[in-house]
């Protein structure tokens, strides 16, 4: 980056007699915690896994499923689905211990202007506004996408482990009998399949707005989740929904 910053933190106190900044003067405001950013490339990484040893269960492409390829494809599949399980209990608890951008009221509306805010960045997808909503954390379209996306894993997890319990293994065979008695096997295997190709989608517009935005708005969204931090102006923080005058006081 190379326009001037400061650094802001809204795990600190606000700074006493702390000059205000320049106009035009990029902030560097720490927005991704590190278990947001942990979390986040864990179920990426989780979700590549899943979804091409599934593909390989469900009909094995490339290598012949001879020997004990099946067998390893399926331990890498549950390894890797009780890591994704382990992933979305801690993300789960920071939405309780987070800060303001990884909290619960980041993604369940809490006002008019929050929830409407869902249709005001859809229609700038769509060329039908010119502005993004004014925002330093998830707008809420893509909150509404990850709360999609967090329903589906937890179905993913559910109709998956009821698949693994028809060969007897444990907890899918006793926990989640109830899931193949209520759907029956095939159902449950089409759900499972279905479910996966939703994530692929809201996975694949996940990136594509993100590269979007990060250009438009040049504030290293991008880069962002890795670093966890930020480059705003002064006025942008002032005016986004989850800013304010408060966030642009605070600094090291």
């Amino acid at each position: 980056m190379t326009a001037a910053h400061e650094t802001l933190r809204l795990d600190r106190p606000a700074g006493g007699d702390r000059p205000s900044p320049e106009p035009g003067r990029r902030l560097r405001i720490y927005v991704w915690q590190v278990p947001v950013r942990v979390t986040h490339w864990v179920t990426a990484g989780c979700i590549v896994v899943l979804s091409l040893t599934g593909g390989y269960i469900a009909d094995p492409f490339l290598i012949p499923p001879g020997g004990s390829i099946m067998t390893t494809a399926r331990l890498i599949h549950m390894v890797a689905a009780l890591t994704l399980l382990a992933s979305g209990l801690l993300r789960t608890y920071w939405l309780l211990a987070g800060n303001r951008f990884s909290r619960w009221s980041a993604f369940i509306p809490t006002s008019r202007f929050q929830a409407t805010e869902l249709f005001r960045q859809a229609a700038f997808y769509m060329f039908l506004r010119r502005e993004i909503p004014k925002v330093l954390g998830h707008n809420q379209l893509a909150a509404t996408a990850y709360l999609a996306l967090f329903f589906l894993l937890l179905v993913e997890t559910v109709t998956g482990f009821a698949l693994d319990g028809l060969i007897g293994s444990e907890p899918g065979a006793t926990l989640f009998g109830w899931v193949r008695e209520l759907l029956g096997p095939q159902m449950v295997r089409l759900v499972h399949h279905l479910a996966m190709w939703a994530i692929l989608a809201i996975a694949l517009f996940h990136i594509y707005s993100s590269i979007l935005v990060d250009h438009l708005e040049r504030n290293g969204l991008v880069s962002s989740i890795f670093s966890g931090y930020k480059y705003v102006v002064r006025d942008e923080i002032v005016e986004a929904r989850d800013g304010g005058v408060e966030v642009s006081e605070l600094g090291e």
